[in-house]
């Protein structure tokens, strides 16, 4: 699996800290940006990640903001993409098993690292169901389609 990982200022320490789990469990990533608490504008970030996860050059995409809710929005307005904003457990497994998310978004300023890891694992670990749910995806597509 092929990973790509960018943050604003808000998510900068958090990225830091996901960078570190990738690297210890051995899944290839690159890594977006930024690289500073400096004051930077999150769809800078959130568009080369959507792109290059929407090409198939990533398989999954990890957005970190303070809330996670900018670089949602941002990475949503990418065809192709489904960036789920998630800040729990549950959530995390259910968008991937469900929605067949391939971009997770995340708020430094709404959790800790210890959760925000354990949410990165189940998110990369959990497969899609497919089943009744590729047919609501596959209607997402649809919409998309028509833009």
């Amino acid at each position: 699996m092929k990973v790509a990982i960018a943050a604003d200022h808000g998510g900068y320490k958090l990225k830091e800290e996901i960078r570190k789990y990738l690297e210890s469990t051995g899944i290839e990533y690159k890594d977006f940006g930024c690289n500073c608490e400096d004051s930077v504008d999150y769809p800078d970030y959130a568009l080369p990640v959507a792109e290059k996860v929407a090409k198939g050059e990533f398989d999954r995409g990890i957005l970190i903001c303070g809330t996670g809710i900018g670089m949602s929005i941002a990475a949503n307005k990418v065809k192709g993409i489904r960036c789920a904003l998630v800040h729990d457990c549950f959530t995390a497994k259910a968008t991937r098993e469900h929605n067949d998310s391939n971009i997770l978004a995340m708020g430094e300023r709404v959790i800790g690292p210890g959760l925000a890891l354990e949410i990165v694992k189940i998110w990369l670990e959990t497969e899609f169901s497919g089943g009744r749910h590729l047919r609501r995806v596959e209607k997402i597509k649809e919409i998309e389609d028509k833009q």
